[in-house]
């Protein structure tokens, strides 16, 4: 059976964008026992998408095709469609009903342009009647072609809900695929790319790939086969390569955030601790209190943004901040030991930086992060630059933050910094 996936939009070939829901589709019909022979991203072109789509109906059995299902102007994949698979537009009057009761029942204003989502290829069966996300199939001879919004979420919801089952209903797979997720932190994709390179006689029984989810990076280890204890085995060796090639990078498997590990290490070592942020305003905090049961090792967060809030909560020195700055690896030692007196926890662990776009300076620009955690009777501290907008400093930040009390606690070393 061959499968493709067609990506529509703009904003993707022109890199604006990355692309989600590829990869994501890529997995499903993977999990279903398809192997997926191509992956094409398109603009939003009349041409181009035509003969894309003509092609991949003359091919392939299984299609997705995400993206340009919406009421404006440039959502233009239905009109597109019709005319290239020979499927005339048809107004369905259900689902301009359907539209109507969803708007109203949200409380949104009504706009004509939504018409536009009634009028679909004829034949085309719509993938949730009852649901508020637009999609549709449609069958060209031996192909059946669905297509997806290209906003991830309803994109998602619509391929594990519908998509997929539909898939297994049409076709048996002659083996059973097997997957493994690793989660990674502290290397660059180029690094991981080196590292799949001393992978090369696996692959003819292996599948690796490998995906950003910012801050981290996940890799996929796929097997198939029809003997399960012969599948398990070969994920359980190649698990164990990647583990060893990569070390203490890896942090989790499956779908653990890195702050399920450090709060899972915490219970098991029965140490609590206490937060001071200053440039990532809380969102440790509100990571560590996501996890349930979290109280039995987070005691308390503090939120430390002026100067003053520093010097009076934790007891920093104001000739410190005077002398140092408040960004600077005197200030952030004596946040993490003040915040673990202050809290009397196990430990304290703090951040200081500059997440932008303003406030850098030549010695301390944009991105410049420093991380302490207080232990017992010792205090560590490191400085980091990290890179992209406000929210991505915030949030690599925070991760390092914990990973910071993840290595410490695994007896591993910290990344590090500059």
């Amino acid at each position: 059976m061959l499968t493709e996936i067609i990506v529509i939009g703009n904003e993707l070939v022109s890199g604006k964008t990355r692309d989600l829901n590829g990869w994501y589709a890529s997995g499903c019909l993977l999990s279903c026992g398809l192997e997926v022979n191509e992956i094409t991203t398109v603009g939003d072109n009349y041409d181009t998408l035509s003969a894309v789509l003509r092609r991949a109906v003359e091919r392939s059995h299984f299609i997705i095709v995400t993206g340009g299902l919406g009421p404006t102007e440039d959502d233009l994949t239905t009109q597109i469609a019709a005319k290239a698979l020979g499927r005339p537009l048809s107004f369905d009057q259900t689902v301009l009903d359907h539209i109507r009761e969803g708007t109203k029942r949200l409380g949104l204003t009504w706009s004509p342009s939504l018409e536009k989502l009634a009028w679909l290829p004829r034949g085309a069966k719509i993938l949730d009647p009852h649901g508020h996300t637009c999609g549709y199939s449609l069958s060209k001879e031996d192909a059946q072609v669905y297509f997806l919004p290209g906003v991830p979420e309803q994109m998602r919801e619509l391929m594990d809900r519908v998509v997929v089952p539909d898939i297994l209903r049409r076709y048996t797979p002659v083996t059973v695929p097997r997957h493994r997720v690793l989660e990674v932190y502290g290397l660059s994709e180029s690094q991981i790319v080196d590292v799949f390179k001393g992978l090369k006689d696996d692959r003819k029984k292996v599948m690796f790939g490998f995906y950003p989810f910012f801050p981290e990076h996940r890799i996929t280890i796929t097997v198939r086969g029809k003997d399960e204890t012969e599948i398990e085995r070969q994920l359980t060796g190649a698990e164990d390569k990647i583990r060893n090639l990569l070390g203490s990078y890896v942090f989790a498997s499956g779908d653990k955030t890195m702050e399920a590990v450090v709060g899972e290490l915490l219970r098991e070592q029965e140490m609590t601790l206490s937060v001071a942020e200053s440039c990532t305003g809380g969102l440790i905090g509100h990571r560590l209190t996501s996890i349930s049961g979290s109280s039995l090792y987070f005691e308390r967060g503090l939120i430390v943004y002026s100067n003053r809030s520093k010097v009076e909560m934790l007891g920093v020195s104001q000739q410190t901040i005077d002398s140092y700055g408040a960004v600077s690896d005197q200030t952030v030692r004596e946040m993490a030991a003040g915040v673990k007196k202050t809290a009397k926890t196990d430990m304290g662990l703090a951040v200081t930086g500059i997440a932008g776009p303003s406030g850098g300076t030549e010695d301390k620009p944009v991105g410049t992060v420093f991380i302490g955690l207080s232990v017992h009777t010792k205090v560590f501290s490191g400085h980091y630059r990290f890179s992209g907008d406000r929210d991505k400093v915030k949030l690599n930040a925070a991760e390092m933050a914990l990973d910071w009390v993840r290595r410490y606690l695994n007896g591993y070393p910290f990344i590090p910094g500059i």
